[in-house]
């Protein structure tokens, strides 16, 4: 991080920084215009002062502003900006492939137009999950043709599985939407999980800000349901809804794993036909089994219903529920509380993957690096000893 970078981050004046390190503004200034190089004793102050987010490096290396776009591309994200605001599906279309690009440059742009995009209150994220073949898909479409014939603007967007070597994937829930999919007032946006924590794309929470900007008010985060992703769609919505299917006995070793903890609502869908009773039976011994469960992270008791998606049976229920939802944890001032801790955890799952990227990307490429592994391939070094090494080296204070 540069000198320049750092003082405008963090609101700083060069007056005050100055004073702060001992020097005068006019040194301080031809320091972050590059027309000279501080003394060694004056970077170990700024690396103290800043702690240690401006180091030496950022002085002596010659390297282009990683944080700097061009005036064009600010332009070009200025206009897919307007664009959404004016209602264009396409250029919307345009910010999420925008967000779910892996290109250094794709993400400079992101983070520029989600600077410019403020957080809405009024709208309602919602998060699903379920078994394949619960019918995730069809119970999103018939509560979204629902909310639609209310006055609500419905944005999906469906995590497909990928594939981890091509990160390929099916892309399937616009055919399974269909009315949903062609409607006006609707956006269907299947995004590829890339292998990424389960399931869930991840991007997902940017693009939750786009479509909001777009002007869509109630979002629909639906996962594959492969039994990983139900934390991290958790933490990016105000309510989140688990699908089960009318079954009994085995089907309870589900609260085991968490998923009563992690609900604010379970639903028994396919609730109709010769299912329709077992349905009522699994929605008794759900409601019994959660007395001796912990309450939601707001403190509301989770509640479960039946629905049958295919004859609309329940969604009148099911919304009334959420909007009741909605309407305590704002009244008990919870919402803000855990839309707050959930932009924290998104920060930290940001720098972790980041990280990991880094890693990824360019580290473990490194010769030493490679010679270190060689060595552990052939029994002369432990793993942990390496890892040791390579930790010692990434928390490294140079200027301490």
């Amino acid at each position: 991080m540069n000198i320049k970078h750092f003082l405008k981050t963090f609101g700083i004046s060069s007056k005050d920084f100055a004073k702060k390190i001992g020097i005068s503004p006019v040194s301080l200034s031809r320091y972050i215009n590059g027309e000279r190089i501080p003394e060694k004793n004056i970077i170990n102050r700024i690396f103290k002062e800043s702690n240690g987010l401006v180091d030496a490096n950022d002085f002596f290396l010659n390297k282009q502003n990683t944080n700097d776009i061009s005036p064009t591309e600010i332009e070009y994200v200025e206009k897919i900006l307007k664009n959404i605001r004016n209602g264009s599906r396409r250029d919307l279309a345009k910010a999420i492939t925008l967000i779910e690009s892996s290109l250094e440059k794709d993400k400079l742009l992101t983070s520029n137009l989600l600077s410019k995009i403020k957080e809405k209150k009024n709208c309602i994220r919602i998060g699903i999950t379920g078994v394949p073949g619960v019918g995730k898909s069809t119970f999103i479409e018939a509560i979204g043709m629902y909310l639609i014939d209310k006055g609500f603007k419905v944005a999906v967007l469906a995590v497909d599985p990928s594939s981890k070597q091509s990160g390929g994937s099916i892309l399937g829930d616009k055919t399974r939407m269909q009315n949903l999919s062609t409607n006006k007032n609707a956006y269907v946006r299947p995004s590829p999980s890339q292998g990424h924590l389960g399931g869930v794309a991840k991007k997902t929470l940017q693009s939750i800000k786009c479509v909001e900007e777009y002007g869509f008010n109630v979002i629909f985060v639906e996962t594959m349901g492969v039994g990983q992703a139900e934390t991290a769609v958790y933490d990016m919505v105000d309510i989140f809804l688990v699908l089960l299917l009318p079954s009994g006995g085995d089907e309870l070793q589900g609260i085991k794993k968490g998923i009563i903890e992690l609900a604010d609502l379970i639903i028994v869908n396919k609730a109709d036909g010769l299912l329709e009773k077992q349905a009522e039976l699994t929605r008794i011994e759900y409601k019994n089994a959660s007395q001796i469960s912990s309450k939601t992270r707001v403190d509301i008791n989770p509640n479960i219903l039946t629905c049958s998606s295919i004859k609309n049976h329940g969604i009148t229920e099911i919304w009334s529920f959420i909007k009741q939802f909605i309407h305590q944890i704002k009244q008990n001032e919870d919402f803000e509380k855990v839309r707050n801790e959930q932009k924290i955890k998104s920060l930290w799952a940001d720098v972790s993957l980041r990280f990991s990227e880094y890693l990824e990307k360019k580290f473990k490429n490194k010769k030493k690096i490679k010679e270190l592994v060689r060595k552990i391939e052939n029994n002369q070094i432990s793993s942990d000893e390496v890892g040791n090494i390579i930790y010692d080296y990434l928390t490294k204070k140079k200027f301490d």
